[in-house]
C-alpha cells in the first residue's frame, strides 16, 4: 500500500503499555479467531470476553458484521476487499494492544497472508491466533444468518467455503473444535492458554 502519510511524525505517548497493563493487572494481548462462516467465532469470542469481564479483565470485541457497518463499510467481499479488511482490523486491534486491552478480533479471515500480516504488526506473542475449526457441513447446517443457502443459490458471490477459498491456519497457537466440543469447554481451554502465558491470572 502506498503510504499517503509521509508528512506526518509517530508521537510516542506518556502514559506506556506497561503502564496500563499494570494498571489493568493483566496483559495485553490480541486474540484472533478465525474460521468458516458459522463455525462460531462470534459466539466463542464473546463468551470468553464474558469469562474475562468476570476476571475483571479490559476487554472488546471486534467482530466481523459490526466492523462491516462503520469502518469498512466501504468495502465488498473480494480477495482484495477481504484483504484490505483485514488489514484495517490488525491496525485497530494493535491500537488496542497499545491501549492494555484484551482484543477478541472475529472474523472468517480466509487467507493465510493476511493473518500473516495482522500479526506482523505486533511484537512476538502478542498474537493469538485461534482456529475454530469446523467441518463445512456443520456449518451450513446451522446456518444462522441464512447466508449458505443465498450461496448455494448463486445470490452471493465470493463466499468463503463455497466459492471462494479458506486456507487453513498452519500453526495456530490453538486449535478449538468448536463444531463438536461445548462452547463452555471451548472457553476453558482459551483461559487456560491465557493463563499459561502468564497474560491473565485466574
Amino acid at each position: 500500500m502506498t503510504d499517503k502519510s509521509s508528512n506526518t511524525v509517530w508521537h510516542n505517548a506518556t502514559i506506556t503499555r506497561s503502564k496500563r497493563e499494570l494498571l489493568n493487572k493483566h496483559k495485553s494481548v490480541i486474540l484472533w479467531f478465525t474460521g468458516l462462516s458459522g463455525a462460531g467465532k462470534s459466539t466463542l469470542a464473546h463468551a470468553v470476553e464474558d469469562r474475562l469481564h468476570q476476571l475483571n479483565c479490559r476487554t472488546y470485541v471486534l467482530d466481523g458484521d459490526n466492523v462491516r457497518h462503520g469502518l469498512c463499510g466501504d468495502l465488498g467481499f473480494t480477495d482484495q476487499d477481504r484483504q484490505e479488511n483485514i488489514r484495517r482490523i490488525g491496525e485497530v486491534a494493535k491500537l488496542m494492544l497499545e491501549a492494555g486491552t484484551i482484543s477478541l478480533a472475529a472474523f472468517i479471515s480466509p487467507f493465510e497472508k493476511e493473518r500473516a500480516l495482522a500479526r506482523s504488526l505486533v511484537p512476538h506473542g502478542d498474537f493469538i491466533e485461534i482456529y475454530c475449526y469446523c467441518n463445512l457441513d456443520i456449518c451450513e447446517q446451522r446456518d444462522v444468518k441464512g447466508l449458505y443457502k443465498k450461496a448455494r443459490a448463486g445470490e452471493i458471490k465470493h463466499f468463503t467455503g463455497i466459492s471462494s477459498p479458506y486456507e487453513t491456519p498452519k500453526k495456530p497457537e490453538i486449535k478449538i473444535d468448536s463444531g463438536s466440543d461445548s462452547l463452555e469447554n471451548c472457553v476453558d481451554q482459551i483461559i487456560a492458554l491465557l493463563v499459561a502465558r502468564n497474560i491473565i491470572t485466574p
